[in-house]
């Protein structure tokens, strides 16, 4: 079981509030992503979940009992940092079965278990090495390892792929999701990465100065964003948001749309516009647009067999079913 559910938590630094008065639920065997900008409170929220921050008020829930004032290492949780935090002098062994030997389980249980850990994370032929002789990548499978060990109730992963490069983030983002999905396990992931939080997880959070923005799926988010805050954050390249006339004529303040959702061509369309920047992807295009007279830049985005060239006048037209409506307040409208 891992049902972790915060009721009305808050937390306070002096007479700073970090996190108003916050109520989620976070369902058994769930894959949840807390996401959003630098400051928002993601990861001073999973620290008060996970013991290392005390909440200043409110009740924080796991498996139905009121756990707010247990100490972290009896939540029966456990995390996974940026840092590995390995032992450099132990084996990757000894550094898998760290948390066993301090909770005095009987060496054949130890065998078994960093046993286990290690064919699901594909780290066997490495166990009798140390931390210098692994890649970035093999190095947080470890931390991964010492945490599944413990067959904790949930885990909680605080920006875990930021030290690797490009190619290792996307091969531990599938190894992480792979994961979660042979062990079922209640997972809770803190990223200010929009794609990871949409690759990876079942449920995301968008946190936004300690307020919870929208919680939803991927999909959802994408769908049907609950305001303009969660609109742009949500989606790459970001929404294209309009204001002034264009967005009058739709009866909003501001409207928005995405770069997917906009038709190219040489010769016709409804807005038109300047190609600046085009980034050439293979499979697409984006293309960065400018003088159309409705915001200082459009992205839309095209086949990758499309070649307009700098300074080319193209016509855009939006596809009006997918086109995001906002009123004064940012709110989206029906």
């Amino acid at each position: 079981m891992g049902e972790i559910v915060l009721e009305q938590v808050t937390k306070s630094f002096g007479d700073v509030t970090v996190i108003p008065p916050l109520d989620l639920t976070i369902e058994d065997g769930e894959f949840t992503v807390f996401v959003g900008p630098s400051g928002c409170g993601k990861s001073t929220l999973l620290r008060l979940i996970a013991g290392l921050e005390d909440v200043t008020s409110g009740a924080i829930r796991i498996d139905g009992r009121e756990s707010s004032t247990i100490p972290p290492a009896k939540r029966g949780l456990a995390m996974v940092f940026q840092s590995y935090a390995l032992y450099p002098h132990m084996t990757v062994r000894k550094n898998i079965a760290f948390p066993l030997r301090m909770s005095k389980m009987s060496k054949a249980e130890q065998d078994k278990r960093v046993e286990q850990a290690a064919s699901v994370l594909n780290l066997t032929d490495y166990l009798d090495r140390r931390p210098g002789q692994l890649s970035g990548g093999q190095r947080q499978r470890v931390a991964i390892g010492r945490a599944i060990v413990r067959e904790p109730a949930a885990f909680l992963f605080d920006e875990p792929l930021s030290n690797l490069d490009a190619a290792l983030r996307v091969g531990m983002r599938l190894e992480i999701s792979e994961l979660h999905n042979r062990l079922k396990t209640t997972m809770i992931y803190v990223t200010h990465d929009q794609v990871e939080a949409m690759t990876m997880a079942d449920k995301i959070v968008v946190l936004r100065s300690g307020h919870i923005e929208q919680v939803g799926s991927p999909l959802e988010l994408y769908r049907n964003p609950r305001n303009l805050f969660v609109a742009g954050f949500i989606g790459s390249p970001k929404m294209n948001l309009i204001e002034g006339a264009e967005a009058a004529r739709h009866n909003a303040r501001t409207i928005g749309i995405r770069p997917e959702h906009i038709t190219v061509s040489a010769e016709e369309g409804q807005w038109s516009g300047l190609v600046g920047v085009a980034e050439h992807l293979g499979s697409d295009t984006f293309f960065h647009v400018h003088d159309t007279g409705l915001a200082e830049t459009i992205t839309v985005r095209a086949d990758g067999e499309v070649s307009f060239k700098h300074g080319d006048r193209i016509y855009l037209t939006p596809r009006t079913e997918f086109m995001h409506r906002f009123d004064e307040q940012g709110l989206r409208l029906p």
